[in-house]
């Protein structure tokens, strides 16, 4: 088996990526990282990507994750925080071609980040509902039941008082109209008080960049039934479980 494989996180406003160390799920080396080109066009993603993978002189297989929904390993099928040109593009195609044919897996961004965590990380060891709920840009999700994953969830669309959720409790909208804690806090309880009337879970796992800074908004949040812990893979989640993903397609 090998003990490394590359993991690239294609995220709103940065995309970084490095080799995984398996056995310890965690960064082998210190990750990369390279602004999102704005317009994020598939082109211009592609060569932040093999950026990204150049960098280490990397030649095994890679992990991609991607902001949307992702089917057959493949074909894009959402892009809220990306150029619209991406639907229906093959991705694993385009950025195999863009790194020199490097074989590739493609997976949503939250998908993968849930991945690591429950193997690894805050969700390791845990049964029934468990969702992972990433807060960046937008709000990325990945659904688990009995450690197995309900791919492409994208609850961050969940409509929420008249408004998608991710753009009144994401960590862009609380930059945005710049929110204190406490505002924002209350924001992303409304959001997982409606998760949990719809998905009872047992544990709610808070990932994404803002889960470095989780002391300052998780004890604000009251009323919710759940267990609710941030993610111990912290910003580097995505790219753990995607090349997890990836050592699964090309064991």
């Amino acid at each position: 088996m090998e003990t490394e494989i590359f993991g690239v996180d294609i995220g709103g406003s940065g995309i970084k990526g490095a080799p995984v160390d398996l056995a310890r799920g965690d960064l082998a080396q210190p990750r990369h990282k390279v602004l999102t080109p704005h317009p994020a066009t598939p082109e211009a993603v592609a060569g932040c990507v093999r950026e990204v993978v150049e960098h280490f002189g990397w030649s095994g297989p890679v992990g991609v994750t991607f902001p949307g929904v992702v089917t057959g390993g493949s074909t894009i099928r959402t892009a809220a925080n990306v150029d619209k040109g991406w639907v229906d593009v093959d991705a694993r195609e385009l950025l195999s071609g863009a790194i020199g044919g490097l074989p590739v897996t493609v997976l949503n961004d939250a998908d993968a980040a849930g991945l690591a965590e429950m193997r690894v990380g805050a969700g390791k060891g845990r049964g029934g509902t468990v969702m992972l709920l990433t807060f960046g840009t937008g709000i990325g999700s990945a659904l688990f039941v009995d450690g197995r994953l309900v791919p492409n969830t994208e609850l961050g669309h969940l409509e929420l008082h008249g408004h998608d959720a991710e753009k009144r409790a994401s960590t862009k909208a609380r930059d945005d109209e710049q929110l204190t804690w406490e505002h924002w806090a209350r924001r992303v309880q409304k959001y997982l008080a409606h998760l949990e009337m719809l998905f009872s879970p047992e544990l709610f796992i808070i990932g994404g960049g803002v889960s470095r800074k989780s002391a300052k908004f998780l004890p604000l949040i009251e009323g919710i039934k759940a267990e609710l812990v941030p993610a111990e893979l912290l910003n580097n989640a995505g790219i753990v479980g995607a090349a997890m993903a990836a050592h699964e397609d090309h064991a």
